[in-house]
């Protein structure tokens, strides 16, 4: 028997992985424009934490699943946003099986889902799609550099083979299908152990500890806060055109690891010098999104200036673990141009 509730403005959204740093802030922003919310997270990675202020919420519903076995509803989404897997290698690495599962058999069954119900559907994609990229910067176009037998392909490979299905049904138009590749992204709800390069940093820095860059640097990354990765999210999902191919959804502004080290070294001046380690396998050495798409298709590009979401993200954890809080940007010894090229 479907559940009953009253009908919300904003329709029913079904979030996978909702409780997971980026779907818990998709979720406010979902429960804030009236959506009725239903998260489903196995909680391997997502916290209750994050969705715990939520659990009184009249227009949100909580279950314990995971996408793997996920069959059926007793409710009918009007809209499927599948983020529900691992991001960080070390939590993707500890059970590559499930992982590749997770983007297989999972989305699978979220994408049969809406084909069921009629639901529109978005798969959250990754910049990982693209490997060791050979392109600079990457556009959608770009077939990728991966490295299909490493230690990494359980995501990377899993990833692409859920865009695989995910366009074999719109052409098979047996579901309204978009996909997004998400570049690096950071802010709040961040999970201090998961292994990423800004949350790893920043907590390195606030226990006072030695700040760990692997290899030499110089390899670089784009970094998207939060707040207007969920806008770009929400503005693909809700586009009437479908845009018939993956959109990169990412901050199109590069820097160097070691000029985030300097950064966040800048911050939180209890930092300790910097260590190096060996490189990761297969560990890209540039990336930067293309986001032409997203800015003709949607009108999305981001709009927070690193040095300001970077504040923000040390301060939730300086919070989070009862240290004192950075120093703002205009506190810095810092030019802003320097804060924002990270040099």
């Amino acid at each position: 028997m479907a559940r009953k509730h009253g009908r919300t403005r904003g329709g029913t959204v079904l979030v996978a992985g909702g409780a997971g740093f980026i779907g818990s802030h998709l979720m406010d922003a979902l429960l804030t424009q009236g959506c009725r919310v239903i998260c489903v997270d196995n909680f391997l990675t997502g916290r209750m934490e994050t969705v715990r202020p939520l659990l009184n919420h009249p227009d949100f519903r909580l279950i314990r699943a995971d996408i793997c076995d996920l069959t059926d509803l007793d409710e009918r989404p009007d809209r499927i946003y599948n983020l529900a897997c691992a991001a960080s290698p070390p939590h993707y690495q500890a059970d590559p099986i499930h992982t590749m599962m997770t983007c297989v058999r999972g989305s699978g069954n979220l994408l049969a889902l809406a084909a069921r119900t009629g639901a529109r559907f978005l798969q959250a994609s990754t910049s990982e799609v693209y490997g060791d990229p050979e392109q600079h910067p990457q556009r959608e176009d770009y077939l990728g550099h991966v490295n299909c037998t490493g230690p990494r392909a359980c995501y990377d490979e899993g990833k692409r083979a859920a865009e695989a299905l995910c366009f074999d049904m719109l052409r098979a138009k047996a579901a309204d299908v978009r996909v997004a590749r998400i570049f690096n992204t950071y802010g709040p709800r961040m999970r201090a152990d998961d292994g990423r390069i800004v949350s790893n940093l920043i907590v390195q820095a606030l226990s006072g500890q030695p700040l760990t860059i692997y290899g030499h640097g110089g390899q670089t990354r784009s970094f998207c806060y939060v707040s207007d990765l969920v806008r770009g999210l929400m503005a693909l999902m809700a586009v009437e055109t479908n845009p018939q191919g993956p959109v990169n959804l990412g901050n199109p502004e590069e820097l160097t690891v070691n000029g985030l080290a300097d950064m966040v070294r800048d911050m939180v001046p209890e930092a300790g010098p910097l260590v190096t380690r060996p490189l990761p396998v297969d560990d890209p050495r540039r990336r930067r999104p293309d986001i032409s798409r997203a800015k003709t298709l949607l009108g999305w590009q981001p709009q927070v200036p690193l040095a300001k979401g970077l504040s923000e993200t040390v301060n939730w954890f300086a919070i989070e673990m009862g240290t004192t809080p950075a120093r703002s940007a205009s506190q810095s010894s810092l030019s802003g141009e320097q804060l924002a090229q990270g040099v």
